[in-house]
């Protein structure tokens, strides 16, 4: 029982590589530490940024993530995923350097939605603005209307809760990248979104459903649960 290796492309950052463990650890029915699966996790955070790359502002991330994805390929992981969405991107690229099966987050949400939110018309997205401008969830949620918030608000409400000096990635977990992202959904649920999608990892981390009035859908959760459940 649960004898698959699960492996994480992670360091997308630490604490989402974390959060994301945490989740499969919690997706996973027990009753003692040997019912848990085997997970092989290589954090590598000197991965270079996903957005910057993206928007031909950075460096390609691509070379350290298959350099990362093959050493999970030494440990014989049968599986693996990606806690970071914007690298999805480059998902392509990766899957082909490695002979086991990478879960696209994205596929696996757009799955889920349509089992469990068969009247949704209309999705609200927090991302990056790297996952934006690359158009994913455009590609991956086809069937959908796909609402980000207008360019201000991306900037200086979302971008600014993940990577401003009070952010999510400088370990600030508090109110105020909370506020911030509850004023970006807010803004896409009065365009009217019928759910709000945490299409960055580290959105999940501190915006919860309770913070907003519509269905909240943490893609990682999601993710956590079809790696261990296969559903």
């Amino acid at each position: 029982m649960n004898d698959k290796i699960i492996g994480i492309i992670g360091g997308m950052g630490p604490e989402a590589t974390a959060d994301f463990y945490s989740k499969i650890i919690k997706a996973t029915k027990v009753t003692k530490d040997q019912d848990h699966f085997r997970v092989i996790i290589d954090s590598n955070p000197k991965i270079p940024d996903r957005t910057k790359a993206i928007i031909g502002e950075g460096e390609s991330p691509l070379p350290e993530m298959i350099k990362t994805a093959k050493n999970l390929e030494l440990a014989k992981v049968e599986v693996a995923c990606i806690p970071c969405i914007t690298a999805h991107y480059f998902i392509d690229e990766i899957r082909s350097e490695v002979n086991y099966e990478i879960l696209n987050a994205l596929e696996v949400l757009n799955e889920y939605i349509k089992s469990n939110y068969k009247n949704a018309r209309k999705i609200g997205v927090l991302s990056t603005t790297g996952t934006m401008r690359a158009g994913m969830f455009h590609k991956y949620l086809p069937d959908y209307e796909i609402v980000y918030p207008n360019d201000k608000d991306q900037e200086e409400e979302v971008m600014k809760a993940i990577y401003g000096e009070n952010g999510i990635k400088c370990g600030n977990y508090g109110m105020e990248p909370i506020s911030l992202l509850v004023a970006a959904a807010n803004s896409m649920i009065s365009q009217g979104a019928d759910l709000i999608v945490s299409g960055c990892t580290e959105i999940s981390i501190v915006l919860t459903p309770d913070h907003i009035i519509k269905p909240l859908i943490d893609t990682m959760e999601v993710l956590a649960n079809k790696v261990v459940n296969g559903d």
